[in-house]
Formats: C-alpha cells, structure tokens, sequence
C-alpha cells in the first residue's frame, strides 16, 4: 500500500469545520443571565485596563469605600458592599500589609476597629481612578449617554431594591 506525503509546507485542502452558533434557548430572555455575562466581559475589561495597578474591581470597590468613608467599622463596611466580615478581614488585612489602608480603634467602641485609607493608599487611588473612569468610557462606547445613565439607573435600582420574598 502507497501513502502520499503531501510536499513539506503545503497546507491540507480540507476545509475547516465551522460550527454554527450554539443556541441559547431561553437564555436571552432571562436578565440574570445576560448581567452575569455583561459582567464577565466589564471584569474582564477592568482587568486589562488595571493589569499595571494590579487591582481587582472588588478591591477597587473596597478602597474607593474606605476612602469615601473615613472611620467606617469593619461591620458596616462589609454590610454596605454585601460581603461576609471575615473575607472583608481578609481584605483590610491584605491593604494594610500593602500600606493602602489604616485600622484605628474605633473611638466609640473599643473592640472595633475603624477603617481609613493611608496617604500611600490615597496615592494609590489617585493614580487608579483616571483608568477606571476611562476603563467605563471604553466599555460603553458604543452606547449614548442616555443610555449609559438609564443603565447605571436601573442596576443602582436592582441592586439597592428590596429582596424577592421567598
């Protein structure tokens, strides 16, 4: 039995299988579903965007917090974002190894601690915050003021609204 040996280089003449798109059934009608992959390609965006602070949108979130909030206790700081206090801890712990925030005992409670965010930290920010405003600016570009803000309006409106009774 013979076999051709196609000459070094060439290319084979087999046409690349292309698959058709893959059908979302329900899933364009379903709002959690379309927010959860908006949101992976934003993180995504933030990502590239930040890769040179080395940041996440959830720290960024966190910092951002304790700057606008000087004083916050851990416990209405881990309230205010939504997020259990002993991964908040894990957080503040990491800042404070990196200089970008402070705990101060709490002047009205001693067993607390109040967050502020350091001069490096503020520096940190002030470095940050030109990306992140054009990080926002990029990812909605293809969209009218009017609707970025009808946008931002209604997500501020699913997240701060009531909880679905169960």
């Amino acid at each position: 039995m013979t076999t051709r040996k196609t000459p070094a280089g060439s290319r084979s003449k087999t046409p690349k299988r292309v698959d058709p798109p893959a059908r979302k059934g329900i899933l364009d009608q379903l709002l959690g579903y379309q927010i959860r992959r908006a949101q992976m390609r934003f993180f995504a965006h933030f990502s590239d965007r930040m890769r040179h602070h080395h940041t996440t949108p959830g720290q960024m979130g966190l910092l951002l917090m304790i700057a606008a909030n000087p004083g916050i206790s851990q416990v209405a700081l881990a309230r205010a974002i939504g997020i259990e206090r002993a991964t908040l801890g894990e957080f503040v712990a990491k800042f404070e190894r990196q200089h970008l925030v402070e705990r101060r005992g709490a002047i009205a409670d001693k067993r607390s601690y109040a967050l502020h965010i350091s001069r490096q930290g503020q520096e940190f920010l002030d470095r940050c915050i030109p990306d992140v405003l054009t990080h926002e600016t990029e990812f909605t570009s293809h969209m009218t003021a009017s609707e970025r803000a009808t946008l931002l309006n209604l997500v501020i409106k699913l997240a701060d609204g009531p909880r679905p009774t169960e």
